[in-house]
């Protein structure tokens, strides 16, 4: 799970019926000196799976790869990422 920072939203013309109910989100993994407010601490966006409503600015914790389809179990659904949480505060020291 990583840290990421909302950046925008993604329209897609088409999708899996299978994603019905939610959107897709724009976002940068945070690292530790991102986290801290540097600009250098972002790495390349990724779209996100997203039901909890992020909008821009807002941190989620993401899951990656095999993980992100694990809340659907035992339905399958096809994503890369998913939005488990939307984070109120980050304390880094």
């Amino acid at each position: 799970m990583r840290i990421m920072e909302c950046i925008g939203r993604v329209t897609l013309a088409k999708w899996d019926p299978a994603l019905q109910g939610a959107t897709w989100k724009l976002a940068v993994p945070l690292k530790h000196s991102g986290l801290l407010g540097a600009v250098a601490g972002r790495t390349e966006p990724v779209v996100v799976y997203d039901e909890l409503g992020a909008g821009p600015g807002s941190l989620m914790a993401v899951t990656e790869s095999a993980e992100a389809s694990t809340p659907f179990y035992p339905n399958s659904k096809p994503i890369d990422a998913y939005n488990a949480a939307l984070l109120d505060q980050v304390s880094v020291s």
